[in-house]
């Protein structure tokens, strides 16, 4: 029995009212539809149509918009600045309602656990709200409560999402292209944590820990003793927000100092860390005196792991070798959707993109239009990024606005520079090369042990018009013959492997080269060593065998 009949009823209802009843089609709301279609409210662009209908459906709708506002690989423009206008507000619940919930989590009334407690809120959103107090030693915190039913409510329209999500992929090529059922599922896997508040406690004190030898950043202490999964309780942050370029003028803030200083500490968090505030808009980030920058609200991070981190360097290293197929090749591997690709058109769109910045270093590069037309590629041939890296790059984005609004003059190629072209290097240094050769040596290994038994498989189950008759006696030579071919097939692809990286290594960076010349060299001639003696050792096996 479907339990969400009315909910399904109102989506369909406040999308048709704001002329957005084809998407709920696609959807599979059809039968809710009105059967007179309602005149829009809203202006007649369809981003605003969309953000009128997101912000009407209610929060989850509205988080819903401000993760797609950061996917600049699926959203064009005019939608990415219309949903970032989403405002997460809600009006404030009654302060009795805020202290019976601070009581039964914490098993005391707000006069018990704190020297003070404010009844109005600093700040009402629409999965919490906030209230300022004290603590016993006088220093000011912030009380974040979730709001009572909202996870009831907010799992409700989850579960309708990626419902809509699924009837969506099978409908309409393109959301089938981009992957909405699983942008749905990450979505609801992000909101629910967002819900926890022990995690963004926790993520708070990550980050403290990473830059706990910085002086110039400051992250919010954590009081575990009044923190639950429902209630949060930080240490209040005071300060000059960000864009208020008045105020930092008036306190003699160096505004240079600051938009560098955020922008090292955002390349320490991708390169680094691989731990990254995913959501440093203005209102999280406040100037201390001195130039200090302290920086709140971690419900929304990113996590570079390793695979993430290895295609982040093939990219950089593909842009770096300047040849369109590099380019493209990376761009299709880093994308988590399978569509159909125009491999000549998409090597050409590389070639173009590639042409617009040839011969300049990062250095010279406006890091925001480089990253945007990367994005319109990946757009225009349904490539998709994984959730991480466009999280990743909208950070960066926000990063380098911020800084040129501090500073006109402000350039972060300049920055990042030397962290993007170690990393870019990274994927051919002597170290991840043995590595890759040594993964790919007990890949071979495996290999060679079950080949065997595959082939024994296989001539076992074919069956059909054709009948194959052999003796044990007669199977085995072929057998160890295949194995004996395989295994020098292997070992001859790993050497070109590592000639082939050498090579391209030599052509990325020759000043580096010196510095791993002897490794290398050693490295070389003793793979070399070990090919020639396993060549020449199953040879010498082949013709004993043979004499028997």
């Amino acid at each position: 029995m479907n339990t969400h009949l009315e909910r399904f009823a109102q989506i369909a209802e406040i999308l048709a009212r704001h002329g957005l009843g084809f998407l709920a089609g696609t959807m599979g709301l059809e039968r809710w539809l009105p059967r007179h279609p309602l005149m829009p409210t809203a202006e007649p662009t369809s981003p605003v149509r969309l953000r009128l209908a997101l912000e009407e459906l209610g929060p989850t709708f509205i988080k819903l918009g401000q993760l797609l506002s950061t996917r600049s690989d699926i959203m064009p423009a005019a939608y990415l600045s219309e949903l970032s206008k989403l405002q997460d507000g809600a009006p404030p619940v009654s302060a009795e309602q805020i202290r019976s919930l601070i009581q039964q989590e914490l098993g005391a009334t707000p006069e018990q656990l704190f020297a003070s407690f404010d009844d109005e809120p600093l700040a009402s959103a629409s999965i919490g709200q906030a209230h300022a107090a004290t603590m016993a030693d006088g220093t000011e915190i912030v009380v974040k409560v979730r709001r009572p039913g909202i996870v009831n409510r907010i799992d409700e329209d989850l579960e309708i999402l990626q419902n809509m999500a699924a009837h969506a992929s099978r409908r309409w090529e393109a959301a089938a292209d981009y992957n909405v059922a699983g942008i749905a599922t990450e979505f609801a896997a992000t909101l629910r944590a967002e819900l926890d508040y022990l995690r963004e406690g926790r993520s708070a004190e990550r980050f403290a820990k990473n830059f706990s030898s910085d002086p110039s950043i400051y992250i919010p202490k954590i009081f575990w003793e009044t923190t639950t999964s429902r209630v949060l309780t930080m240490e209040r942050i005071r300060g000059i927000k960000v864009d208020n370029i008045e105020a930092l003028d008036l306190a003699g803030i160096n505004r240079g100092e600051v938009a560098e200083r955020a922008a090292r500490a955002a390349a320490k968090m991708i390169f680094e860390d691989g731990f990254f505030h995913a959501d440093p808009h203005p209102g999280n980030l406040f100037i201390q005196p001195g130039g200090r920058i302290a920086l709140i609200d971690f419900g929304m991070v990113g996590e570079i792991d390793e695979k993430l981190r290895g295609q982040l360097g093939t990219l950089l290293f593909a842009f770096t070798s300047n040849d369109p197929d590099k380019v493209s090749s990376a761009l299709r591997t880093i994308s988590v959707t399978r569509p159909s690709v125009d491999r000549g058109v998409l090597r050409h769109d590389a070639a173009r993109f590639i042409q617009l910045y040839e011969g300049l270093e990062l250095r010279e590069v406006q890091i925001a239009p480089l990253i945007t037309q990367m994005l319109a590629i990946l757009r225009n041939h349904h490539l998709q990024l994984p959730r991480e890296m466009a999280m990743l790059l909208k950070m960066v984005l926000m990063t380098e606005g911020m800084g040129v609004r501090l500073n006109p003059e402000f350039n972060l190629g300049e920055i990042l520079r030397p962290y993007a072209k170690t990393l870019a290097q990274e994927k051919f240094s002597p170290r991840n090369l043995a590595e890759r050769l040594g993964k790919a040596g007990l890949e071979a290994a495996e290999l060679g042990m079950i080949l065997p038994e595959k082939l024994r498989t296989l001539f076992e189950n074919i069956d059909g018009g054709v009948e194959v008759h052999l003796r044990a006696e007669e199977l085995e030579p072929l057998v160890g013959r295949v194995e004996r071919i395989g295994n020098r097939l292997v070992a001859g692809m790993i050497a070109a492997a590592f000639i082939r990286g050498i090579g391209e290594l030599t052509a990325a960076d020759r000043e580096r080269l010196q510095t791993w010349q002897n490794p290398l060299m050693g490295a070389g001639l003793g793979a070399a060593g070990s090919l020639a003696t396993y060549l020449v050792w199953t040879s010498r096996r082949k013709k004993y065998r043979g004499s028997r």
